[in-house]
């Protein structure tokens, strides 16, 4: 590594075309023993990219070889080969406050995806769009590099590497050619939260970062916009008593000074900022537990409940104090939305609902989840705690929950499907893998012990997920993989027994896929189209909507209609948007539904009738994109009468992507 500088910005001003040489020289010898040995000397790139990291001219010599940097195999073996799982908040861990060789490799990634985003770089598993949205959310959250100083940590980095990441954030900045970066950020806020998504801590942070920005006028153009004020008000003064962001201490004090018109006006106020935004300020949980000992009757105000959110309060008005008393503190203010939307959903009065919520209540955590929440979520609550506050945001929020950094998809689609459609399950599921660390299911008769099976694709405990995810989902992995395992060699594809077996039975048992599993190729194409038109489509299959939300697979494709892979999503529903067109509203769990799929189709997340979480796509283009669906064969349309001009446009539009090579 280079030696450490008091000031490294200058230090290889005029040397870059000697040190890319050296770049050169290294990413050379690790493509040749990459080829023979698959021993990778990343070490050599890492040294050599890190002396070029101090100034412009280096940088743009490590862009011009991200193609080669990529081809010797330097991200193999590791996270960063997967771009497409990348997290932005973990990669503002890893570029601040990683090992210097983590902070550099993440530094090359990022410069990688710089050149996925302005097309001089393709990369086969993630899109220019995802490639922006990542770096613009990353961006977001490092906003103090490039609009302030250096803060003391980022100075004392090793050999400078403080510095380097400063060097790097600006170049970002102008080759992403923000002209207003504040305001495109914000709408960037504003897009990730028209999703309500469970997990917000990295958008917290991208707020916190804007508002910080906000405090420095020369630092950003343009107005201050009321988008962005918005945002900063409903995390850090969404109330007239806070108005200043005074502290908890301070606004605990005023609390207990405020008249009942006073509470009143703080419990509108807070139930506004939560609802416009779908973000909790650390402020409200101490204004509801100051309610508890005064004002019970106001807490349904402050939660902005509609008449079915206060009658379900009202009807289980023990459970409810309890849940507040035991959940709700400044470190999980967000299950107070969680709260409120779960009492809108009415779940409560399904009869196995409360007593469940009863058991997690009182449940205590086996060792093994204990660690895995505090190593996640800290000590400053305990484990249950920080538990039962995600249970709440689940509930609450089924479509917000995302698979983080894992290709998990299938796992975080069933606890979401249950988390809509069979709560009471959900909650079993999650007692076992918290209080026994094993999760049991049943498949042909037989029982499957989690326990008793080695890991699938979650090999680690996933990243930037919930805490319910994170006991369950390692489990069920490895279970949906072990179902998969005991379907093989049947002729079709696994997912006919599995999905059946894993989701539950209101699955429908009629399976279609769009391609033979032997060799890839399509398989009946257009009978596969009809069937599910006369399945599913309203105006064909005797205006019958989706009962039960249904597993299906998607081919996900990029802007340039690029084939990236198979995807795990769940059918919602069909109902005509405000422009009266027919359209399927899914979920995604991704992290991240607003995607371009090339050909002009574009995911919606809003504004065509969404509900929060949903993405959404007229029939045809959707229709386009799936490769594999269950449905009710008893309840099911004529496949004759879809007719064949849409039919024809499906397969058109299929046939000019991800199916292009599967024709026979």
């Amino acid at each position: 590594m280079s030696r450490a500088t008091d000031q490294p910005a200058n230090q290889h001003n005029g040397a870059s075309g000697e040190l890319a040489k050296s770049l050169d020289a290294a990413i050379s010898r690790l493509a040749e023993i990459n080829a023979t040995e698959g021993v990778s000397p990343v070490l050599e790139v890492i040294e050599a990219a890190q002396a070029l990291m101090f100034n412009d001219e280096g940088l743009e010599a490590i862009y011009a070889r991200v193609p080669t940097i990529e081809a010797a195999g330097f991200f193999g073996g590791s996270d960063w080969d997967y771009p497409q799982t990348l997290v932005p908040s973990l990669a503002v861990r890893t570029i601040r406050h990683g090992e210097p060789v983590a902070t550099l490799v993440e530094s090359l990634s990022q410069i990688r995806l710089l050149a996925v985003v302005k097309g001089d770089y393709i990369h086969p598993s993630i899109s220019a769009e995802h490639a922006h949205h990542f770096l613009a959310q990353v961006l977001a959250m490092n906003l103090d590099l490039v609009v302030s100083d250096l803060q003391e940590s980022d100075r004392l980095r090793p050999d400078g590497l403080g510095y380097a990441v400063q060097g790097l954030y600006h170049f970002l900045l102008r080759h992403l050619g923000y002209e207003d970066l504040l305001e495109h950020l914000v709408a960037e806020v504003w897009r990730i939260l028209a999703q309500r998504p469970v997990q917000v801590d990295g958008v917290k942070q991208m707020v916190t970062q804007i508002a910080v920005c906000l405090q420095k006028p020369d630092a950003h153009g343009g107005e201050v916009s009321d988008d962005a004020l918005q945002l900063i008000h409903a995390v850090f003064s969404p109330t007239e008593g806070c108005r200043e962001d005074p502290g908890l201490n301070v606004y605990a004090e005023r609390l207990a000074e405020m008249d009942d018109a006073t509470l009143l006006r703080e419990a509108i106020a807070f139930a506004q900022a939560m609802h416009s935004t779908g973000l909790v300020s650390p402020y409200m949980p101490g204004f509801i537990r100051y309610l508890r000992g005064r004002w019970n009757d106001l807490i349904p105000t402050a939660l902005g409940l509609s008449h079915t959110g206060a009658d379900a309060f009202h009807c289980y008005p023990a459970l409810i104090h309890t849940l507040i008393d035991e959940a709700l503190f400044p470190e999980t203010s967000q299950c107070a939305y969680g709260l409120a939307m779960m009492l809108e959903r009415g779940i409560l009065y399904s009869p196995p609902v409360a007593p469940s919520l009863w058991r997690q209540i009182r449940l205590s955590l086996c060792e093994a989840a204990a660690e895995k929440i505090v190593a996640v979520f800290g000590s400053s609550r305990s484990p249950e705690c920080f538990l039962l506050a995600d249970v709440l945001n689940v509930l609450g929020r089924p479509l917000g929950i995302g698979q983080g950094n894992y290709p998990t998809c299938q796992s975080t689609r069933a606890l979401s499907m249950w988390a809509y459609n069979m709560p009471a399950e959900l909650l079993r599921i999650l007692a076992w893998a918290a209080r026994d660390d094993e999760i049991v299911m049943r498949f042909e008769g037989n029982s499957i012990s989690s326990r008793e099976l080695g890991t699938g694709l979650a090999t680690e405990p996933p990243v930037d997920v919930d805490a319910v995810s994170l006991l369950t989902v390692p489990h069920l992995d490895r279970i949906y993989f072990e179902m998969g395992r005991r379907s093989a060699g049947r002729g079709e594809d696994p997912h006919k027994w599995v999905n059946s077996a894993f989701h539950g039975d209101h699955v429908g048992h009629g399976f279609r896929i769009a391609v033979d599993v032997f060799t890839g190729g399509l398989k009946d194409f257009e009978g596969f189209i009809r069937d599910f038109y006369a399945a599913y489509h309203p105006f064909y299959n005797g205006n019958i909507p989706v009962i039960n939300p249904q597993p299906a697979g998607i081919a996900v494709t990029d802007s340039a209609t690029r084939f990236l892979g198979w995807h795990a999503i769940t059918i919602q529903r069909f109902a005509l948007d405000p422009e009266e067109i027919m359209r399927v509203y899914f979920f995604n769990p991704n992290n991240d539904s607003g995607q371009n799929w090339g050909q002009g189709i574009v995911t919606s997340t809003q504004g065509h009738g969404e509900l929060f979480g949903e993405a959404s796509l007229p029939v045809a283009e959707f229709v386009s994109r799936l490769y594999v669906f269950h449905y009710d064969p008893i309840e099911k349309g004529e496949p004759g009468a879809i007719p064949s001009d849409e039919v024809d446009r499906v397969m058109q539009l299929a046939k000019g992507s991800w199916a292009s090579g599967r024709q026979h």
